[in-house]
């Protein structure tokens, strides 16, 4: 990459340590989650609507300050009041909350309408509602195809399948999906040793690197539904890398994030998930832990989501040691100077077309990947854009919403396109569904790219 491309200095000021982060708190001195005093911040200027991808391609979706603010006023002032079926078309990107310039709490807003909207007004007997909880619960799919992974390969890829998937649930039959790796990375952890083996790994990087063996290093890993049963390659990348550094890794019990049934009004779904997650890892979180995600859905839900939504014993505990694994390893590791002594050679020495997140950037780290590679020999990396992908978990494998998703992604994919990369890269398994779906490019995460540049 030349030095007219070379994206600006990434350097942030105060980086979120753990100590000092605390959940927004969007309804002070209440029980009840009001959310009066985020509605009474909007003024209306419209931002979120002009930053809002749905928005800008579906002229009948009302936009962001009317599913918030203006649905909860008329929620309030009008006893006979229904929410407007249109929060269904929302895609729970968040782009919005980063646009408002008064801080106003719109996703959540935009997750309480919908959670009630289909709690109250949506038919359980309707397609929609049973399509949506399928795609919401992809964990409980993604189990029951780990058992025969080549079978349910082959079948959820079969033509007339497909076809049949459309025609009776309103799944597109455009996308193939994602395949189940034959061995989950649990069962990958297990066989490794699980806790006890990264112990010993870590123990003997530290003494490795010169540091104290007994240092207090040691990190809970959310790995989520995909890198567990689709990517494991990207958890194996993250348990190497932190093993090096010298940290101690442990899985804890996990169920999904939530993040897909948040996007589908299922918070019901969302909750019993939370309760275990957030358990598990609240008690690590006393015994000195954090916790560390590979997916920024996932972190986002943990850190945002979950104490908006759940009043959940340990829940704020949790958010304010939660981080995404880059930005955890930028905090507390010199990472770009062990880079810069490093280079990459082989399947991964190549130009890379990285696309951020939504969620990435709303928890501000859209530009992280980019400035921790950029000096690394052997590759090159270009920043996209901050376009969104269009995918947005479930909202692209919709068969109503996928011509949409795809006019959102356009801009991305010309931009891919145009870099002198051929590979993309990026921290979200949607992302990477629909830039590879877009382009035909062969997607990589950025923990893949450390492991290769850093593991011995």
């Amino acid at each position: 990459m030349s030095d007219a491309e070379s994206p600006p200095e990434f350097d942030p000021e105060a980086p979120n340590t753990g100590e000092d982060f605390e959940p927004v708190d969007v309804f002070p001195d209440s029980d009840d989650f009001d959310l009066r005093p985020g509605a009474d911040s909007c003024y209306k200027c419209s931002t979120c609507d002009t930053n809002c991808p749905v928005a800008e391609v579906d002229d009948e979706f009302p936009g962001p300050k009317f599913q918030g603010p203006e649905q909860w006023r008329l929620k309030q002032s009008e006893d006979d009041y229904d929410v407007d079926e249109t929060v269904m078309d929302c895609s729970n990107c968040m782009r919005c909350d980063n646009a408002c310039p008064s801080g106003v709490p719109l996703s959540q807003m935009h997750n309480t309408a919908r959670g009630e909207y289909v709690s109250e007004q949506m038919s359980k007997f309707s397609v929609e509602y049973w399509r949506n909880r399928i795609l919401s619960n992809y964990r409980t799919s993604a189990w029951l195809a780990s058992k025969m992974p080549r079978v349910a390969n082959f079948a959820m890829n079969f033509g007339p399948a497909r076809w049949v998937m459309e025609k009776t649930m309103g799944i597109t039959s455009e996308r193939e999906f994602p395949a189940f790796a034959t061995e989950t990375f649990r069962e990958w952890w297990q066989a490794e040793g699980g806790a006890a083996g990264s112990r010993e790994r870590a123990v003997a990087s530290r003494e490795r690197r010169g540091e104290d063996p007994d240092a207090d290093k040691k990190v809970a890993y959310f790995h989520g539904c995909y890198s567990n049963y689709n990517t494991p390659e990207v958890g194996k990348a993250m348990v190497r890398v932190y093993e090096q550094f010298g940290y101690e890794i442990v899985v804890p019990e996990q169920k999904c994030s939530g993040t897909p049934m948040f996007a589908n009004g299922m918070l019901a779904d969302a909750r019993r998930h939370a309760e275990v997650n957030i358990s598990s890892m609240a008690d690590l979180v006393e015994q000195g832990y954090d916790a560390i995600a590979s997916c920024t859905s996932c972190s986002m839900a943990l850190r945002q989501e979950y104490p908006e939504l759940f009043d959940i014993e340990g829940v704020d505990d949790v958010a304010s040691h939660t981080f995404e694994s880059l930005e955890y390893l930028r905090i507390h590791e010199d990472v770009r100077d062990e880079l810069a002594e490093a280079d990459v050679d082989g399947d991964l020495a190549r130009e890379f077309a990285y696309h951020a997140p939504c969620h990435a950037r709303n928890q501000g780290l859209n530009n992280q990947a980019v400035e921790l590679f950029r000096d690394l020999d052997g590759v090159g990396i270009d920043d996209v854009g901050d376009s969104c992908s269009g995918i947005s978990g479930t909202y692209g494998w919709k068969s109503e919403k996928y011509d949409k998703s795809m006019e959102i992604g356009a801009e991305m994919f010309e931009h891919m396109e145009d870099a002198d990369g051929k590979t993309g890269m990026t921290e979200c398994p949607t992302c990477a569904m629909q830039m590879e779906h877009g382009t035909g490019y062969d997607i990589r995460h950025p923990l893949e790219l450390l492991e290769a540049a850093l593991v011995e």
